[in-house]
């Protein structure tokens, strides 16, 4: 039997080490925006015209998919910001938005200003949104190395249609602004450690400074609902005031899959309790 060891986050999330696979490792850091303007070159009058064309696609395919366009629907739609890669940062993996951007930040800066004079154009109504992390601390996001007050407020900035009544944007606004659901791995391989510590479990969270067991993360007293009874996981989640998605990876489909979630013990008791007296009409 190999020795245990600490699974760093490229290991858990990009298909190496406990799932298998190649890793990807992300580019350096970028600069930060004042080393930018004094060193990159100027962008030429058909490449700002080709990239205005590609950042007003991408605005409006988010504008009519979901109802409001932002600068990370940008960034993906024009193929600088992989999934993977926002994925990472969402789960607090990356220091900031930018390292993961594959493009000179002079250009992310002309995308950026692109998307703030397409808005404004077609009228659109602007929304801060703030973006926190998908682990249980839920620290806010960093979108630049810098922090710089007002790039950091472009980057939260979501347009949206002023078409909409008062209700569809405040619906709007709250699902934005809703933190992500938690999600826990059963890793494919036991031979992860926890950062904290340096104990191991079926269950796993990541966390910046790497994998987490349950009972470190303040997740220990969670109880497993196997997927497959649809009626009772909803109420189950929505009377548990901490809930976590759990999936594992298909080597098969190349993709994770739900396995389950973890929910409060007496939330899900409460679910069977309700169940059992009431018929069983919203499956």
């Amino acid at each position: 039997m190999s020795p245990r060891r600490s699974a760093s986050a490229d290991d858990l999330f990009s298909g190496g080490g406990v799932w298998g696979g190649a890793t990807t490792a992300l580019p350096p850091p970028r600069a930060a925006a004042a080393a930018v303007d004094s060193g990159d070159r100027a962008m030429p009058p058909d490449e700002q015209t080709k990239l205005a064309a590609r950042v007003e696609r991408a605005a409006e395919a988010a504008l009519a998919r979901q109802g409001y366009a932002s600068a990370v629907d940008v960034l993906t739609g024009i193929g600088w910001l992989d999934l993977a890669t926002l994925q990472r940062w969402q789960r607090g993996e990356v220091t900031c938005l930018e390292q993961g951007i594959q493009t000179r930040p002079a250009r992310v800066a002309e995308a950026m200003r692109l998307l703030h004079a397409w808005a404004t154009a077609r009228g659109l109504a602007p929304s801060e949104v703030e973006y926190v992390a998908r682990t249980p601390a839920r620290p806010a996001l960093r979108f630049t190395a810098d922090g710089g007050e007002a790039t950091e407020r472009g980057y939260r900035t979501h347009w949206m249609s002023r078409e909409l009544t008062a209700k569809q944007r405040e619906r709007l606004e709250a699902k934005a602004s809703r933190p992500p659901e938690l999600v826990v791995i059963q890793p494919l391989q036991q031979d992860w450690v926890c950062h904290r510590c340096g104990g191991t479990g079926a269950l796993l969270i990541m966390e910046s400074a790497g994998p987490s067991c349950l009972p470190c993360a303040g997740l220990g007293g969670l109880e497993f609902l196997p997927a497959g009874d649809a009626a009772l996981s909803r109420r189950a989640k929505a009377k548990s005031e901490v809930f976590a998605v759990v999936v594992r990876f298909s080597r098969a489909r190349k993709r994770y899959e739900r396995q389950g979630m973890l929910v409060q013990p007496e939330a899900l008791r409460e679910a069977e309790r309700e169940l059992a007296r009431a018929p069983r009409r919203d499956d």
